[in-house]
Formats: C-alpha cells, structure tokens, sequence
C-alpha cells in the first residue's frame, strides 16, 4: 500500500496466514493490531459497483480502520489541507479513519465488501457530513 499522507490517519497490516488449499485465516486484535478498543464492527456489501458511494463524512472524534475484505475499491481521503486517493484490494491491510478526516469510498468491483472496526458505539452527533462544515470545523481545531 502507499504512504498515506494525510493526518489523521495511517496503516494498518494484520497478520495473515495461508492454509494452502484451506484458504487465508486474517486476525485483528484490539490494542495490538488495531490502535484502539473496538466497541463496533460493521461491513458493507451488495454495492452497485458502478453507482455507489459511501462515506462522504468525517467524525469529530471517531476512530476506525477500514478494510476491502473482497474485491476493491477506491479509498478518497480530505485532512482539509491535503487529499489523497488510496486503492483498497488486500484483505489484511487497513487504513485508519481518524477524527477530522473527510472520508469517500467509490469504484467498488463486483462483489467488494468493506469491513470497518470503530472506537465507539453509533452516534450521529459525531458525524460531519456537509463538507463546508467540516473544513470549518477543522480549521477551528487547529
């Protein structure tokens, strides 16, 4: 994967053990492989590769990683200063979605699932999701 440039961010790589023909066994751990307690686990599926977008929002003070555990998809990435485009296909690496970080995921393959870990339960006060808002916000944090 390539170097991730933005703040608020980064990679994460779990471990990932072939079995031959009995196919790959990937683990994640809380506090070792994820930087965080994991109060929530979701994923994503059944997209309309050519249609769909996800994301479009960034959280106050949410942390998650997110992993592409089949097909692929295009990872768009906005600290407010910089941007950055991440291709998304390897199933044990992650990139971490920290707070302050506008987040898009689009150009899903056929059959691409998304599998998110988060640092805390649902909360819709945390979300931004008007981009306006959210350079805003970020230039109020810095």
């Amino acid at each position: 994967m390539q170097k991730i440039i933005v703040q608020n961010s980064g990679i994460v790589t779990l471990k990932r053990i072939i079995d031959e023909r009995d196919g790959a066994l990937c683990i994640m751990e809380a506090r070792r492989d994820i930087p965080f307690d994991i109060k929530r686990v979701y994923y994503i599926n059944n997209l309309e590769h050519q249609s769909s977008i996800r994301g479009k929002h960034a959280h106050k003070t949410l942390r998650q990683v997110i992993f592409c555990i089949n097909g692929s998809f295009m990872l768009s990435l906005d600290d407010g200063t910089n941007r950055q485009d991440v291709l998304m296909w390897k199933d044990n690496e992650g990139v971490i979605l920290g707070p302050c970080l506008w987040h898009t995921m689009h150009s899903f393959s056929s059959g691409c699932v998304l599998l998110v870990a988060a640092s805390d339960y649902y909360d819709e006060s945390d979300y931004i999701r008007n981009y306006d808002a959210f350079l805003q916000y970020v230039k109020g944090t810095k």
